[in-house]
């Protein structure tokens, strides 16, 4: 009697998680927005086009590329480009939080909406739900829709949201990761960097060390490709579809983000952002901008959350990149997890006489500890594959006082994805080197061959693996250390380094949960 009750209920739960997902489908093709389409590029008609056409007319043909690494720098563009757009923005972001930083941003995108710049935001819903204010806020400007990537139905409610997730839990865990901003159809950024405090040097606590590509060209046209097959896809609905619209809660925002501008926090941001626009170019003068022939934008598409296939559509372009070294792989990813077969190709790459360096966070460096716990468990393999591992520390040694946060943080946490390949090849993305950015996110990023723009991935790589800036870790009989320098010393420890109980304690717990294939 006992199995047949414990099997009706299997039954009616897996029935009702059949029904859910057939609901939550057919529900959704009644709310999908209107299809549209990336605004083209003219040759005169705004002042990007104006700034971008002599740069272009030099180097027919070939894409500009330029790297973010400072966080400053990074929020300054994307707020200069917004100013400078006179036709279109078209921003993609898996998350983009309602703090200091995203409201200044949300601030010069509803400002280039009042002056009739059209504006479409993408937003993941995992970290929108909830949260919509700000959403149905733009959303009711006439010049802004706001869509979500496969949104929970329930907005109000977190009983009801988790569950939802529960009928649907395979689904629900299915995200877009990608990070874009496209501006005029004409410039891209693209990379690592969400929208937020950590990523533009504002949070109190630990701030990204992160890495994005500014680009110019034929792949901007790629960007846009990439950007209209989600917006149009099945899987992403218009708020206004999934709330009441509430075209009132503009007025009252807009004066809210006018006082955080006024703030002191504000301020600074606003007035860093001010010095770059009265350069007058497209990028600062400093900046180094590259050209090459060899750059594309390789990128999942939005089917991947639709479990109808499980090709790993993004490893499929990079492996074979990766597996081609004759001379060295550079890799940093803040989540690592190669699993057996990702040690297997690492192994014949140190066979063949490659040099394998890799570079993630240490457990008191990293801002998710679970993903730690699965990392931990190949880490004595990768060492004995050959591979040099170092991880990030929590404190870093900013080499120049100016990349110090406006709230004095010294804490780092790794958040750049990017590799290097005998010095001639890169990518930099927003895909981690672990299960879940494999099979169950969405993720892009640009591969590129240029020797000079490689380079520079490689000094990042060198001063981020500093021994004041990670450990370098080693067997010793077997056993994990971590080596660095302290006061100009070597030092070699041979526990978690700087990790509190309750990180080691997460990670431990981890180590032991069959959970990897979603981490």
């Amino acid at each position: 009697m006992r199995a047949y009750i414990v099997a009706l209920s299997i039954f009616v739960s897996g029935l009702l998680a059949l029904i859910a997902v057939y609901a939550y489908g057919r529900f959704g093709r009644r709310l999908q927005g209107p299809a549209s389409s990336a605004l083209r590029p003219e040759s005169d008609q705004t002042e990007l086009d104006r700034l971008a056409a002599p740069l272009l007319d030099e180097h027919e043909g070939l894409n500009g590329i330029s790297l973010i690494s400072d966080n400053m720098a990074a929020f300054a563009l994307r707020a200069v480009s917004a100013r400078k757009a006179g036709r279109s923005l078209d921003l993609q972001y898996y998350y983009w939080k309602n703090d200091l930083t995203g409201r200044m941003l949300t601030r010069e995108v509803l400002s280039a909406a009042d002056r009739g710049v059209r504006v479409r935001l993408l937003l993941d819903d995992i970290n929108a739900g909830l949260h919509d204010r700000m959403c149905l806020s733009l959303d009711g400007h006439p010049n802004i829709e706001v869509r979500l990537f496969n949104p929970s139905r329930a907005r109000t409610d977190r009983f009801k949201r988790g569950f939802e997730m529960m009928l649907r839990p395979f689904r629900a865990t299915r995200r877009m990761h990608n990070k874009q901003w496209i501006a005029d159809g004409r410039l891209v950024i693209a990379g690592g960097r969400n929208i937020g405090n950590a990523y533009f040097d504002a949070d109190e606590q630990s701030n990204f060390r992160d890495l994005d590509v500014w680009m110019l060209g034929p792949v901007a046209d790629d960007a846009a490709v990439v950007f209209d097959g989600y917006w149009n896809s099945p899987v992403v609905l218009p708020i206004g579809s999934l709330r009441t619209p509430r075209t009132h809660y503009l007025p009252a925002f807009r004066e809210k983000l006018e006082r955080i501008a006024a703030t002191p926090g504000g301020r600074h941001y606003l007035t860093h952002a001010d010095r770059v626009m009265q350069e007058g170019g497209l990028l600062p003068a400093k900046a180094k901008l590259h050209w090459t022939s060899d750059a594309r934008l390789v990128s999942d598409p939005p089917e991947k959350a639709f479990l109808q296939k499980r090709n790993n559509w993004i490893m499929r372009e990079l492996l074979p990149v990766l597996t081609s070294a004759q001379r060295d792989v550079r890799v940093i990813s803040p989540y690592f997890i190669p699993g057996t077969l990702g040690i297997a190709e690492i192994a014949k790459l140190v066979e063949r006489q490659v040099k394998v360096d890799v570079l993630t966070n240490s457990l008191a460096a990293t801002d998710v500890a679970a993903v730690h716990g699965a990392y931990a468990n190949y880490r004595k393999a990768l060492l004995k594959s050959g591979t040099t591992l170092f991880e990030l520390k929590a404190v870093h040694e900013f080499g120049d006082p100016q990349r110090m946060s406006l709230f004095g943080s010294r804490g780092a946490s790794l958040h750049t994805k990017a590799f290097t390949v005998d010095g001639k090849t890169g990518f930099v993305g927003s895909m981690n080197f672990d299960p879940r950015s494999a099979s169950l996110n969405t993720e892009m990023g640009v591969l590129f061959t240029h020797p000079a723009l490689v380079e520079e991935v490689d000094a990042i790589f060198d001063e981020e693996t500093s021994p004041a800036n990670s450990f370098r870790l080693s067997l010793e009989k077997g056993r994990l250390c971590w080596r660095d320098r302290e006061d100009n010393e070597p030092r070699m420890l041979r526990s978690e380094p700087e990790a509190g109980f309750l990180r080691r304690l997460t990670a431990g717990i981890i180590r032991i949960l069959p959970i990897e294939s979603q981490l």
